[in-house]
């Protein structure tokens, strides 16, 4: 076994060490995954609220009642900023993935239709709900939404039948920034007596501040549970999401509660047991911090940065914006009007934009069941320390078309054209791919990712996850990401 004898200092310092090749998560070079407020007293407000509730267990509010107190009084924020009545209760989960993932459990237990219970949701949905679908049981329909990655109402209800047990609409969608029509959707769904979930994780504590929008969350009839997340424009540290569900008998259908055991009887609301109060006590920190006041300025200030940013796209010849995004967030697509000369990738666009100083989130092409394929995509969120980066961030998003205007994108085939014989006809199903670890570090070898980490340069891996089949692509991730956290071989190995 390894000794490890170390003092304080040396520890905190090898820490920034590592800590020093991560993204900056502050100062808004990272366009997606880090939501900076600007405020200075937000973070510092944050990290000691975090401190005072360290050794507690969020397993259990009857021992440690101030986790209560402090759930009670973020969900009661939640539930009036997102339209819901007394009718409508809450939790506090660990993140948006375990929010929808409830919301999903809960609509499988309130089913009573015949059959295996359906979930339908719109192509654009966000991964977590395959995730809950796989986990849970139920069948994932998804419905191939427009051009502009918007659900459609006649398509979804044409979709709703016996045995769906939960409809899904996004507000916005991740991919696309795009508005589900929630009110026509939930509907239809009510008065089949289908559940519906809202996914907010992304617009729920900024949306309500964005001006013009139809009804889209608990105002909505038909609409029976939202999730938001307050690590995203909630600007508390990860992971801390609500999950509203209206009607206190449908919501106790998320509880897990057993007493068929020797030990303290068990009930819980999430799917964490223990779990950490920091990220609940942070956020409740920060919404008292900053109250519907301070979270409408913020959004303000997402707004004008959006706007500013979309205009400035407007005049990036051979490159634009998909659809009409609502929120603070938007994706890029190529401009297939411009000439084929003066057109702009989005992967090469992003690759160039990082050398400028400013990481995006390449999103590849997506064929959809009817055939249909949403094009590759650039997704860029923005957050209220952008304004202050506005000129440099426009600036950097001009010479990055410039860069790499009437430069071809990578055609999904070229990347296994450059591979060896063997490794191409194996990724291209030509023999029978055996699924195993060691399979799948000799193809990412072959593959040139197998160096510990990803390339500078996305647009190629982007184009290989475009190629190849989605169960290989997702086999070769897996061992990609497995092999990030596995331990360095033992001596004499």
């Amino acid at each position: 076994m390894t000794a490890f004898a170390a003092t304080p200092e040396e520890i905190l310092q090898e820490l920034a060490t590592l800590r020093a090749a991560d993204a900056p998560t502050h100062g808004g070079n990272v366009l997606s995954y880090v939501y900076d407020s600007g405020l200075a007293a937000v973070d510092e407000l944050a990290a000691a609220a975090m401190l005072a509730v360290q050794p507690l267990n969020g397993l259990d509010p009857t021992t440690f009642t101030s986790v209560a107190a402090m759930e009670r009084e973020v969900i009661a924020f939640l539930r009036t900023l997102l339209g819901g009545d007394d009718d409508v209760v809450g939790t506090v989960t660990s993140g948006g993935t375990e929010s929808c993932m409830l919301a999903v459990k809960t609509a499988r237990e309130n089913f009573r239709g015949p059959g295996t219970p359906r979930l339908l949701a719109p192509a654009s949905v966000h991964a977590a709900f395959h995730k809950a679908a796989h986990y849970f049981g139920l069948t994932l329909d998804l419905v191939p939404v427009d051009a502009d990655g918007r659900a459609g109402t006649a398509a979804m209800t044409a979709a709703m039948g016996p045995n769906t047990a939960l409809v899904v609409v996004s507000a916005p969608s991740y991919p696309h920034a795009a508005l589900d029509p929630v009110a026509g959707i939930a509907a239809a769904a009510r008065s089949r007596g289908i559940d519906c979930h809202v996914d907010s994780c992304i617009g729920g504590l900024v949306l309500p501040f964005w001006p013009g929008l139809p009804n889209w969350d608990l105002r909505v009839p038909g609409v029976t549970s939202i999730s938001a997340d307050l690590h995203k424009y909630g600007y508390a540290p990860k992971g801390a999401s609500v999950l509203l569900t209206r009607g206190r008998d449908r919501q106790r259908h998320q509880y897990f509660a057993t007493t068929s055991w020797p030990g303290y009887p068990v009930v819980n609301p999430t799917l964490l047991g223990s779990k950490p109060a920091a990220p609940l006590a942070a956020a409740w920190a920060i919404i008292k911090l900053l109250g519907t006041a301070g979270f409408a300025d913020l959004a303000a200030s997402c707004r004008r940065s959006t706007a500013a940013l979309v205009e400035t796209v407007a005049g990036i010849e051979g490159l634009r914006v998909v659809g009409n995004p609502t929120g603070p967030l938007f994706a890029l697509a190529v401009d297939t009007s411009a000439p084929a000369d003066r057109r702009i990738d989005p992967h090469h666009w992003a690759d160039r934009l990082k050398v400028h100083g400013f990481t995006a989130q390449l999103q590849p092409a997506f064929t959809q069941a009817d055939g249909s394929i949403l094009p590759r995509t650039t997704h860029l969120t923005i957050t209220p320390v952008t304004e202050s980066r506005l000129a440099e961030l426009k600036n950097a998003m001009v010479q990055a078309g410039d860069d790499v205007r009437g430069v071809p994108g990578i055609e999904p085939q070229q990347t296994l054209g450059a591979v060896d014989g063997p490794t191409a006809a194996l990724l291209g199903g030509a023999s029978a791919i055996t699924m195993d670890s060691k399979t799948a570090r000799q193809v990412l070898g072959a593959l040139g990712l197998d160096g510990g980490g990803l390339p500078a340069a996305m647009a190629p891996v982007l184009a290989l996850v475009e190629a190849l089949p989605g169960d290989v692509t997702e086999w070769l991730l897996t061992e990609l990401l497995a092999g990030l956290v596995e331990p360095q071989p033992l001596p004499g190995s």
